[in-house]
């Protein structure tokens, strides 16, 4: 496997049988948890506006490279999408000075199962990002998934918590 398809398959996750957008989302858990453990929220983000940018690179390389739109394989989008939904969390955590091994389960979950739905329903305006060309159609329809599941997980934090942002 060469770097691009390593890159855009997540070190070959996505090539895993049945789901590759589901098992490309599940690596993002710990991968944020090591993250926010490792350095807070501010690593989390630049990790993943880093891994934004590899994606739009490397899934525009793989896609031209397979001759397909969005191969289903690709799920460094996932990853990206899945760390955005989990920002509200790690945020949270982090500005209330949590211990870094604290992983309230109950965020990851909802930041999962948020960020599934809207990545799979593809809701407006999702379904009309997706047709944008090449590696930006790719990662920003899961980018936006992304920002929906943080949005909800953001009210869901803000219900359970009995506070106002």
């Amino acid at each position: 496997m060469n770097g691009i398809a390593l890159a855009a398959t997540v070190f070959g996750i996505g090539r895993l049988p049945e789901a590759p957008g589901t098992w490309g989302s599940l690596a993002a858990i710990p991968l944020a948890w090591g993250l926010h453990a490792a350095g807070g929220f501010p690593l989390m983000a630049g990790a993943t506006a880093a891994l934004f940018a590899l994606g739009v690179w490397a899934s525009a390389a793989y896609a031209a490279q397979a001759g397909v739109a969005d191969p289903g394989e690709v799920v460094i989008d996932e990853v990206v999408g899945m760390l955005i939904a989990l920002w509200p969390l790690s945020l949270g955590l982090w500005l209330m000075d949590q211990p870094s091994s604290l992983f309230p389960w109950p965020g990851w979950v909802l930041g999962f199962a948020a960020f599934r739905f809207f990545d799979i329903l593809k809701p407006p305006p999702i379904r009309r990002i997706e047709r944008l060309p090449g590696g930006w159609g790719i990662m920003l329809d899961d980018v936006a998934a992304g920002v929906m599941a943080a949005l909800v997980a953001s009210a869901a934090a803000i219900v359970a918590h009995g506070a106002l942002l």
